[in-house]
């Protein structure tokens, strides 16, 4: 009899859509899960069979083991597949599939538990010879206990959730005074999203690299590695660009490497895919950070790479049978990169973003691939991990890669929702990437300056295009191609266009039935709007001529401009807005979230910068703040509370 013959993927978004397309192609039926947030998302459109779990929040849904295995029951899944996050590596979870007689694919439950707390893990690590950096990983998780040890390490240090990943409850310290708080945000952000507040501090490497090691393990005892990936590029200590192979990585280096990763898989009888995180400074000697029990999502580079598909391995070695191939047969060719897309504007410190996606056209090319799970329309709602989508490229050579990938991230129209497409297009341009010389301090370092994280008003160009746009509009309801209707042509039609923030005024004077004058400020363009059918104009501005992503709907235009979008409003025939100050003391939410924590009540008297109000959204902690000194007078939300985007919280006079 076959092992088994339906899987369940316990997850949802572009990994579920990932793993049904290599399970179905295998002949496996599917199954998916979902919550009231994703009932007609991409991966239960795709699935064979889709279950109801919950309501949209996690613990209520992806996280709910029991109504997981209920839904497994129901549709007589005898395979499981966790994807990454949620309850990936849950040893409980791999345990309560194991009794319910349900395959699960990954490791065992024991070699979850242990690899999955740092803690624990450093101490196997330390036990096995695997080099580590120097820290304290002891159960004793008193404040005193961890200030007495952060004086024995030594500053800079770092705080680390102990059952953490994707960069939560992670903290940077650089001298004493800082580790208070810095311990109690770290908890309370790891007590959130892991449940555990458990934490270990470790020296501070400051600017290595972050290198890590694919491995996998069968049943028969066989353990390989598939090479390395380079995860350098981060900010808040999470992953924006992965690569395979090293761009610094030696024949020497990366044995040594591979056989530190085996040593690590060996001392948890590790099976199934994995991966061996190691931290690597400037003079090559490397530390190991942790192990991630599960498929990463940056799998994709070393699938390019190598040639192989991981799923499908996955699947192979949950199903009992033998890796397919052995070490020296392990052939690493071309080079892969890998940028993660967002949810977040990088112009407002990274802040995750909600809304509904309104055009959503991934790029295509030879050696790109896009992984994703979006359908336009749908909404990106505050209650899971902000990440969209990957966009990864294959080269013969490295520099062929980076070409590749940065014109597929120009290319990749997503309108609708901010995302941190710019950014990740200048990233791949920089000079220091192009040349491989970075470290997980590039963004810091290289980009504090960079116009991607300040807010930038619409160029002249843009707003030009705008007001030709919504003046086709307005003509088509006269029922004339350009003409626009007016009782005097030679007075031209002025134009009023703004965001929540700013407003632009603007000229428009039609020239015959295609050509507009158009003028702003010192910046005079002329406009040829050749075709526009809803979702695509064809343009010629002074003479060039390029086509431009748009969605047009209710005074409201969202135009892609490659890469990133502009949001804005027709404002012409809209009453003149209020002039209150901008400073009125008056606290919005940055975005659709949870309120985790009210520090203040009505009547205190607080000062400028003193935190207010705590946010949750995607899985991250926001702190919100004062914006003057003042009297709190009109408190409008209780711990708990579901808030929208730019909705009062509370006033301060």
């Amino acid at each position: 009899m076959p092992a088994f013959s339906k899987i369940l993927i316990a997850n949802r978004g572009e990994i579920a859509c990932r793993i049904q397309r290599t399970a179905q192609a295998l002949g496996y039926r599917t199954v998916a899960v979902f919550s009231d947030a994703d009932a007609d998302a991409l991966h239960v459109r795709m699935a064979d069979e889709a279950v109801h779990i919950g309501p949209a929040p996690v613990q209520q849904s992806y996280l709910n083991i029991p109504a997981i295995l209920d839904a497994a029951r129901r549709t007589g899944a005898d395979a499981l597949h966790p994807g990454y996050g949620f309850l990936s590596e849950n040893a409980g979870f791999a345990s309560a599939c194991e009794a319910a007689g349900i395959t699960f694919i990954g490791p065992g439950a024991e070699a979850i538990e242990l690899m999955g707390s740092k803690r624990l893990s450093k101490l196997a690590m330390l036990t096995a010879g695997v080099p580590c950096i120097a820290g304290y990983q002891g159960a004793e998780q008193d404040d005193a206990t961890l200030h007495r040890e952060a004086e024995r390490i030594g500053y800079p240090l770092m705080i680390k959730a102990s059952a953490g990943g994707g960069g939560r409850g992670m903290r940077l310290v650089h001298q004493a005074d800082e580790l208070p708080a810095q311990l109690r945000t770290a908890r309370s952000e790891a007590l959130h999203a892991f449940g555990s507040d458990e934490l270990i501090l470790e020296q501070a490497l400051l600017a290595p690299r972050h290198v890590e090691i694919q491995v996998f393990g069968d049943r028969h005892g066989q353990l390989i590695y598939l090479g390395e990936r380079d995860c350098s590029i981060q900010r808040r200590h999470q992953k924006v660009i992965e690569e395979a192979p090293c761009p610094v990585m030696t024949a020497e280096l990366r044995q040594a490497m591979g056989e530190a990763a085996l040593k690590a898989c060996r001392a948890v009888n590790y099976v199934g895919a994995g991966t061996v995180e190691f931290l690597l400074d400037a003079r090559g000697q490397f530390y190991f950070l942790e192990m991630n029990t599960r498929l990463q999502v940056e799998h994709p580079v070393t699938e390019m790479i190598t040639g192989l598909d991981l799923v499908a391995l996955q699947l192979q070695v949950a199903a009992g049978q033998p890796l397919p191939l052995r070490q020296e047969q392990v052939e690493l060719k071309g080079h892969a990169i890998e940028v993660r897309l967002y949810a977040e504007d990088p112009a407002q410190g990274f802040l995750p973003q909600t809304g509904q996606v309104r055009r959503w056209e991934p790029a295509s090319g030879t050696d790109v691939r896009i992984d994703h799970g979006l359908l336009e329309g749908q909404p990106i709602s505050p209650f899971y991990d902000p990440m969209l989508g990957k966009l990864i490229a294959h080269g013969a050579t490295r520099e062929e890669a980076r070409r590749k990938l940065l014109r597929a991230v120009e290319d990749t129209v997503l309108t609708g929702v901010a995302s941190n497409q710019r950014l990740l297009a200048n990233l791949l341009r920089h000079p220091g990437f192009a040349g491989g010389e970075f470290s997980t301090a590039f963004i810091a370092e290289h980009f504090a300056d960079d116009p991607s994280l300040r807010p930038q008003p619409p160029s002249s160009t843009e707003l030009a295009l705008a007001a030709a746009l919504f003046y086709q509009q307005a003509a088509r309801g006269h029922g004339t191609a350009l003409a626009g209707w007016r009782n005097n042509a030679n007075v031209p039609l002025r134009y009023r266009l703004g965001t929540h923030e700013s407003a632009w005024d603007l000229e428009v004077n039609p020239q015959d039935s295609k050509t507009l004058r158009i003028q702003h400020a010192d910046h005079s363009f002329e406009v040829q709007l050749l075709a526009a059918n809803g979702r695509w104009a064809s343009v010629t501005i002074d003479g060039i001529r390029r086509r431009y992503a748009y969605d047009l709907e209710a005074g409201q235009l969202w135009l892609f401009t490659g890469p990133g979008n502009v949001h804005l409003h027709d404002l012409s025939h809209a009453p003149a807005a209020s002039q209150a100050g901008a400073r009125d003391g008056t606290l919005k939410a940055p975005m659709d979230g949870a309120i985790v924590d009210v520090l203040v009540s009505e009547g205190a008297t607080v000062s400028k910068g003193q935190l207010l109000l705590v946010l949750e959204a995607m899985k991250m902690e926001h702190p919100l703040k004062a914006g003057i000194d003042g009297v709190i007078k009109r408190l409008q939300v209780n711990l708990g509370d579901q808030v929208k985007n730019r909705q009062v919280l509370l006033e301060v006079e």
